[in-house]
């Protein structure tokens, strides 16, 4: 097998797993992508800008399985307007705002801010109150407070743009410690990454990389999205048939911070 044929199957098999988690866990992909695709790309390109490549193509996988998981969460009735109204749209300027910060970047920040946000989040979630929620899977819940929704929303789309992840990683622990279930915090991290995803997206396709690669549009690798995509959108349709609400809100919350532990020692070896 070729390199250009190993590098293919092995992103269509990450595309696999990022429908699994954009379904189960509203990644839309960032965290599940990210490493691979910088493994990817750093393994075949001597490393050049493999970071920027991973993230950027990140956010472009995410405008797809985000909004595929949206509409089918949307169908489901899992959707609440007053957990997703106006954050969204002050993600959507973070986001932006992220993205071009992340054009000058050197790749190593990048990567060392990725590990270190993920094993933040992850000490957070277990540390603090409220992530894990109660045992029989009922709290009470509270409405996102104004400075939340709106500076807050700000630092979640700046983060993510950064980084290219939907922002989940944020929202869901967010969603959680205002008593919402796993399974609706988990579902509107998609619509949340939806506004991350297309900004970003745009900020990086117009970038113009000193040393950009064949197959790309700015800092995005045509050939790894499509590979990631053959992968995750049927998954993604398969998965909320089969797969959505088969665990316990504990046991779901989690799975989470396991999936977060695995992803950061991947993130650690690469």
């Amino acid at each position: 097998m070729t390199s250009v044929a190993g590098f293919v199957v092995m992103l269509v098999a990450v595309g696999f797993v990022t429908g699994l988690t954009t379904v189960l866990f509203g990644f839309g992909g960032g965290f599940v992508t990210v490493p691979a695709v910088y493994a990817a790309v750093g393994g075949s390109a001597g490393g050049v800008d493999a970071m920027h490549v991973a993230v950027a193509t990140s956010t472009a996988i995410m405008v797809v399985n985000a909004s595929s998981a949206t509409v089918a969460s949307a169908r489901q009735g899992r959707l609440r307007s007053e957990y997703l109204w106006p954050i969204v749209a002050f993600i959507a300027l973070g986001a932006a705002l992220g993205a071009v910060a992340a054009n000058w970047a050197p790749e190593k920040l990048l990567r060392i801010l990725f590990v270190v946000y993920i094993a933040a989040t992850l000490i957070d979630s277990i540390v603090r109150k409220g992530f894990l929620g109660t045992r029989d899977g009922t709290q009470d819940e509270k409405p996102l407070p104004a400075a939340t929704s709106t500076f807050g929303g700000i630092g979640i789309g700046a983060v993510a743009g950064v980084l290219g992840v939907g922002g989940s990683v944020i929202t869901v622990p967010l969603l959680r410690r205002r008593g919402v279930a796993m399974a609706d915090a988990t579902a509107m991290a998609n619509p949340m990454s939806v506004p991350v995803a297309v900004t970003a997206t745009v900020v990086y396709a117009i970038a113009n990389p000193e040393m950009s690669q064949a197959g790309q549009i700015g800092y995005v690798s045509v050939v790894a999205a499509a590979a990631l995509l053959a992968g995750s959108v049927p998954t993604i349709a398969l998965t909320k048939r089969v797969l959505a609400g088969c665990m316990s809100d504990r046991v779901h919350a989690i799975a989470y911070l396991v999936l977060l532990a695995v992803v950061l020692i991947a993130m650690l070896v690469t």
